[in-house]
Parts: structure tokens; C-alpha cells; sequence
């Protein structure tokens, strides 16, 4: 009898001591449902971004990648554009481009180009922009025609202004008429005028979406801080330079690495206005202009091609640089308010 009370007292402690060590395994393993979940909503997550971002990435692939590699593979031959290529010269296009007086020149009217529209556009943007920002009289008016320039297509300005710029066009005759005409020049064959001329026309067709940027920018800076500024005795153009300008520098920044990139791959204008040969003369050629004068117009598609790869890579090194240099701050600043 007592050894049966002894082996039931056992088999009931061992029975109270089980429930424990189960339940202690079970909420000390993770919850099945909740890591499937979990994996479920990385997975959709991911589904989303390449559905969204897949189509964007094919075209990219497909009309920027392969065309910069096929033109690099098209620059190690003499290709006249037509067949296979099988005339191999392999570095020499690139070594041709390097040491070519011609493209030294047109390289140094790109950077010519690239600071004057920084230097001229800039400034003027902003003076604009903060007179637009001010209630005055007119001022949706003003911005529309400031604005008009920009979405006029490059074939109409360049055809307009090569038209009214010519010895007998509208500009010369509008000088003789007002009593200027001992100013009447050779806008466009002069090589002292040509590169301010078309320094000109560019400054006027793009200088519509330098404001517009300045505008949104503007916008953006509280009222208060101009209000606080006041009432603490700061003048206007104190105001401007220690509140406006510094809360302004990214849309700045952002502005000068469009018009920096604009600079250089420039040719819509100067080809309709000069011509790949005329601008040459003229002292306003650009890589791009160089690159169709020799490449399509001079039968040699492999150094054309060779041409364009060195386009990109300048630009691939400025766009880098200016991104490591200028835009840093910027896009730090972005990542952390994203990752947060």
C-alpha cells in the first residue's frame, strides 16, 4: 500500500513538472506565424520595388548602358558607320582625341560655356527670383514670360535669333533705326562676339527654370525667420545673405549641377545657329558639335563613337566630383530624414 501512494505521489509530481518545462520551451521559441509574416511582408516589399522600379531600370539599361557600351566597342575600329566593323586601331581614336588641337579648343569653349552660364544665370536667377517673390503688380504675368523662353523648343529659338541676328536681320536694323548703328556687328561670325552672343541666347532660353527653382526654394523658408529678423533690427540685404541665401544653397546647388551637365552635352543651339563648321570658326563649338563634325559628317562612326565615350566619362567625373564635393551635405541630409 505505501509503496503504491509513493509511485502515485511521484508520477503526480512528475505530472506538475511537465506542464513548466513546456510551456517555458514554448514561449521561448519565436512565434511561427509572426516570422512567416514577417518574411511574407519582405517578400511582397520586394515584389513592389522591382514591379515599380523594373520597367524604369529595362529602359535605362536598354537606351543609356548598352548604347555607351556599344559605342566604346564601336571606338576600338575605323568604322565607316555601314557593315561590320573589322578595321581594329584600338587606342588610337582615344589617343587621336587627346592630342587633337581641335578638341582641346572645343573643350575649353565647353568649360568657357559651363562657367559663364553659372556665373551669369546664377546671380541673375536669384535677383529675379526675389523680386518675384515680393507682391508687386504684374508679377504672374512677369513669371509667364520669364518662363515662355524654357519650353520653346531649341529649333524655334535657335532659328528665330540665327534669323535676327544675321548682318541685315531684325537686330542690326533695330540699332540703325534708334540711332545705334555704329554698334551694329557680326553677332554671329565674329569670334570676339560670337561666344557672348550665344552666351546670351542661352542665358535668356534657360534662365526661366533657374527662377522657377529659386521660387520653389523661396517658398519654402518660413515667414517667421524674416519676421524674427525684423523685429531684431536686420536690414533687408541682411536678411537675404545670413537667412535667405544659406536656407536657398540647396536648390542652388541643385540648379548649378543641371546647368553644369546642360554645358556640356550643349548642341542643339549652336548646331542650328552656327553649324558644326561655322562654329568652329566662330569660336562656339562644343564636344557635342565636334563629335557629329567628325563622327556622322566625316564618315568616321568609330571615332565619333570614341568621342562620345570621352563625352561620358567627363561627364561621369564631373557629375561624381561635384556630387562628392557640393552635394554631399545635401544628400546626407536626405538618407537621414529617409532612414528615420
Amino acid at each position: 500500500m505505501s509503496e503504491t501512494l509513493g509511485t502515485e505521489a511521484a508520477i503526480g509530481r512528475q505530472s506538475q513538472g511537465t506542464p513548466g518545462v513546456g510551456g517555458a520551451a514554448e514561449s521561448a521559441s519565436p512565434t511561427p506565424p509572426r516570422a512567416a509574416g514577417r518574411r511574407r511582408g519582405r517578400a511582397r516589399m520586394r515584389l513592389e520595388i522591382a514591379l515599380l522600379s523594373g520597367p524604369a531600370v529595362i529602359m535605362f539599361l536598354v537606351f543609356v548602358i548598352f548604347p555607351v557600351l556599344l559605342a566604346a566597342f564601336y571606338g576600338f575600329y575605323r568604322w565607316h558607320g555601314y557593315g561590320a566593323p573589322t578595321d581594329w586601331v584600338g587606342l588610337n581614336n582615344y589617343k587621336l582625341i587627346l592630342t587633337d588641337p581641335a578638341f582641346q579648343q572645343v573643350l575649353w569653349h565647353t568649360g568657357l560655356i559651363l562657367v559663364l552660364s553659372l556665373v551669369i544665370q546664377g546671380p541673375l536667377a536669384i535677383v529675379l527670383a526675389l523680386l518675384l517673390n515680393q507682391k508687386i503688380r504684374g508679377r504672374s504675368v512677369i513669371r509667364v514670360l520669364i518662363f515662355v523662353p524654357y519650353v520653346i523648343s531649341e529649333v524655334i529659338v535657335g532659328t528665330g535669333w540665327s534669323l535676327m541676328l544675321t548682318s541685315n536681320g531684325a537686330v542690326n536694323d533695330l540699332l540703325q533705326h534708334i540711332g545705334l548703328g555704329s554698334l551694329q556687328a557680326e553677332w554671329l561670325a565674329n569670334p570676339k562676339l560670337a561666344l557672348w552672343t550665344l552666351m546670351a541666347i542661352i542665358s535668356w532660353k534657360y534662365i526661366g527654370f533657374a527662377v522657377i527653382l529659386m521660387l520653389a526654394g523661396l517658398q519654402s523658408i518660413p515667414d517667421e525667420l524674416f519676421e524674427a529678423a525684423a523685429i531684431d533690427g536686420a536690414s533687408y540685404w541682411q536678411i537675404q545673405r545670413r537667412i535667405t541665401l544659406p536656407l536657398l544653397g540647396p536648390t542652388i546647388r541643385i540648379w548649378g549641377f543641371l546647368s553644369i551637365i546642360g554645358s556640356l552635352q550643349l548642341f542643339d543651339l549652336v548646331y542650328i545657329i552656327w553649324g558644326p563648321y561655322v562654329s568652329g570658326t566662330a569660336g562656339t563649338s562644343t564636344m557635342a558639335i565636334y563629335m557629329v563634325a567628325q563622327g556622322r559628317n566625316a564618315g568616321n562612326y568609330g571615332y565619333g563613337s570614341a568621342i562620345a565615350v570621352v563625352m561620358f566619362l567627363i561627364s561621369l567625373i564631373v557629375a561624381l566630383v561635384y556630387q562628392r564635393f557640393v552635394l554631399r551635405r545635401d544628400l546626407q541630409g536626405a538618407v537621414t530624414e529617409g532612414a528615420r
